[in-house]
């Protein structure tokens, strides 16, 4: 493993090809490619590093918030798991492919311990055409004015989907500036009923062929009513609309939200895994 410390992220002369294999799988490596096209392959700039154990056409992982494996032989992901462990650990959470992620998970559980979670099963789905359901025309994008107003159903979101809680440790002002970065980015999106979030969704990841929907939330009080169906497909073709392709995943176990996916015309292209650690 020690022979793991001497290696280098890719670099600048690297960054066509990682461009290419990126262009492969454009829902899947999403989260990726939309960094890698905004702010090149420069780790600094990229909020992570790109690893190949030998040629990336065949053999690439980012390494970042998320541990992303996005091609590789089960030698390829042995050795990203190597060189994650030969490092203090910086990712909470180890996602992409289920083929990839899991069998890579087995090595590093090894060294990291037990995961606080395993969602070994989530399909990847994507929206090949407009929605098949009619949108909601109350779902608007949020503004700076918004902001507190959509900060709670955020919160409740985030802690029954990952299970912690945002505003722990720094009283919320990361997770509320993170938020604000995507408000004014015009990707986030919610229905106000008198004054009250009652659905919400955000567009994480945005690439240039792909948007990955993300934080689909409504209000408990409110469920049953197909707000959620009618918001998602509002999401989607407004993703639609800058020449995207909407797309998702979602736990195997929710069955609700994925009958809502496919009422909205979602369709598999995949299976995810997202390892939670501690």
């Amino acid at each position: 493993m020690l022979k793991l410390l001497g290696d280098r992220p890719l670099g600048a002369r690297d960054a066509p090809v990682v461009e290419q294999v990126l262009a492969t799988d454009p829902v899947a490596m999403c989260m990726v490619a939309a960094r890698f096209e905004v702010h090149g392959i420069t780790p600094r700039l990229l909020g992570g590093e790109m690893w190949s154990a030998a040629d990336p056409v065949t053999s690439l992982c980012f390494s970042g918030a998320n541990l992303i494996p996005l091609i590789g032989s089960p030698d390829d992901l042995d050795y990203f798991a190597d060189r994650a462990i030969a490092a203090p650990r910086v990712c909470s959470s180890v996602v992409g492919r289920a083929e990839l992620v899991m069998p890579m998970w087995e090595q590093l559980e090894l060294a990291w311990g037990p995961a606080r979670e395993v969602r070994a099963t989530q399909p990847l789905l994507a929206l090949p055409g407009p929605p098949a359901v009619r949108s909601d025309p109350g779902v608007r994008l949020v503004t700076m004015d918004d902001l507190d107003a959509y900060l709670p159903a955020a919160i409740d979101m985030f802690i029954g989907e990952v299970g912690v809680d945002p505003t722990a440790g720094d009283g919320g002002r990361s997770y509320r500036r993170r938020l604000a970065s995507l408000v004014n980015a015009q990707r986030v999106f919610a229905r106000f009923d008198d004054g009250r979030v009652v659905f919400k969704a955000e567009i994480g990841s945005l690439s240039r062929r792909v948007g990955q929907i993300q934080g689909v939330w409504v209000a408990p009080d409110r469920r049953g009513e197909g707000l959620g169906i009618a918001g998602t497909a509002s999401v989607a073709e407004a993703v639609i609309s800058h020449g995207r392709t909407p797309s998702l995943y979602v736990n195997s176990f929710n069955v609700a939200a994925r009958a809502a996916y496919a009422r909205v015309g979602f369709v598999d292209v995949g299976t995810f895994a997202t390892i939670l650690v501690d």
